[in-house]
């Protein structure tokens, strides 16, 4: 690196001994002199940056060959744009947007013919093309003009672009992991590029954005290139992309939450200009009815509501012939099940004050929600459940394997046993 930059130093030497041998206009500034620009050290760092990195990528690329090539020298010509752009600007004021736009457009110009590789039939290098095109907006930092232009600081914009372009370049590692190690270097040796290259880069010189000259310099819309008289020439078709830069100004978001209130009342508007006043007989402490109890009638309406809609209506039937359902059954001492087999269930819900007798064996019996409900029954298969119920009895009349029938008793969430008499069986 050492030998490269002596070697530039020598060459700006024998230029401005040449020039000023051959007596050439004194007017003409230094830093105008195509020799200067390797004087500055983000030049000739970014020089470095190019023949080191991009050479890398452009020796992978010679090794596929194809649109890969292609697609790598429209990057070095974007970074040829970049270089460019970074000596002109150290000669020029700080332009206006226009002027900006105008400034932008060679690498504009690059990107699109990037861009118009990706488009029309997919070939087998779509991958390749596509992480080029979209790692070029890695270069659109050098628009950067302050934190309302729309855009990200450089360092951050840089990151970003490339992780945009990283999607494409890992499908590239994924489709060439053990079939051409050359692609793979192709896509490492670019992510380096960018990623820390051109990061680190912008980091160390371009942290806020562009360096433009100073206020002595010459402004960028008096010295821009004149424009060719116009002509009956059919206009072009608009470029598939939108400019770097805009012309027009970038509206500001709207302020939200108490930056908006402060900004209010900082405009001198009358933020309660819209309020009713309250007067004293609307005050609370002046009104007459401050109880605070709620009507009679309007309790009763909610009252009745609840009761209408939770009322429903005794169902006792046999559902599917699987199925004894027993629901809402309130006084009621008289139920009866007498025809059923040990592949049906019976389930009692919501019942009150009533009395069950199934003669027969069922399958399982199943009591919810259930208060002051007695239940007996012959035998069942599985068990009989108990759930959400209070007083509750229940009664087994099982001659055949007990010795001695048992009454069980559920009051309080507690059971209680108490043996039966067969007299009554």
């Amino acid at each position: 690196m050492e030998q490269a930059l002596l070697t530039r130093l020598e060459s700006a030497v024998a230029r401005l001994e040449t020039l000023a041998a051959s007596g050439s206009d004194p007017s003409v500034s230094s830093r105008d002199l195509p020799g200067a620009a390797s004087l500055d050290p983000a030049i000739s760092v970014f020089e470095d940056l190019v023949a080191d990195s991009l050479g890398r990528v452009s020796a992978s690329a010679g090794k596929i060959g194809g649109q890969v090539v292609d697609a790598t020298k429209i990057l070095e010509e974007a970074f040829a744009a970049l270089r460019e752009l970074l000596v002109k600007a150290k000669r020029f004021q700080k332009p206006d947007l226009a002027g900006l736009a105008e400034f932008l457009k060679p690498l504009n110009n690059v990107m699109v013919k990037a861009n118009s590789l990706t488009e029309g039939k997919r070939s087998d290098y779509f991958n390749h093309l596509k992480t080029v095109a979209d790692s070029l907006t890695a270069l659109a930092w050098i628009g950067y003009s302050g934190k309302n232009c729309g855009m990200s600081m450089p360092i951050a914009h840089v990151e970003e672009s490339w992780q945009m372009a990283e999607f494409y370049s890992n499908k590239i590692l994924v489709e060439y992991r053990n079939k051409n190690p050359d692609h793979i270097e192709w896509v490492k040796s670019l992510k380096e590029l960018y990623v820390p290259g051109l990061r680190d880069y912008v980091k160390r010189f371009y942290p806020t954005g562009l360096a433009w000259g100073s206020v002595n310099s010459a402004s960028l819309s008096s010295t821009s290139i004149t424009k060719a008289p116009t002509a009956s020439i059919p206009a072009s078709p608009p470029p598939p992309k939108a400019p770097l830069c805009s012309t027009e100004s970038v509206p500001s978001r709207p302020k939200e939450g108490m930056s908006a209130v402060f900004e209010e009342i900082s405009s001198g508007k009358s933020v309660t200009a819209g309020l009713r006043k309250v007067t004293n007989d609307m005050k609370t402490k002046n009104r007459a009815d401050r109880s605070g109890a709620v009507a009679a009638t309007e309790k009763r309406g909610h009252t009745s509501s609840f009761s209408n809609n939770s009322k429903a209506s005794p169902k006792f039937e046999l559902q599917m012939g699987r199925k004894w359902s027993v629901e809402n059954q309130i006084g009621n001492k008289n139920l009866i099940i007498d025809d059923c087999d040990s592949k049906q269930s019976v389930y009692i819900f919501g019942c009150k004050d009533s009395v069950l007798q199934v003669k027969g064996k069922v399958n399982n019996i199943t009591l919810d929600k259930c208060t002051k409900v007695g239940i007996v029954f012959m035998d069942v298969v599985a068990a009989c459940e108990i759930v959400n119920c209070n007083g509750v009895e229940v009664q087994c009349q099982v001659e055949h394997s007990l010795p001695q029938q048992y009454l069980h008793t559920l009051k309080n969430g507690e059971f209680t046993t108490a043996p039966v008499s067969h007299s009554g069986a």
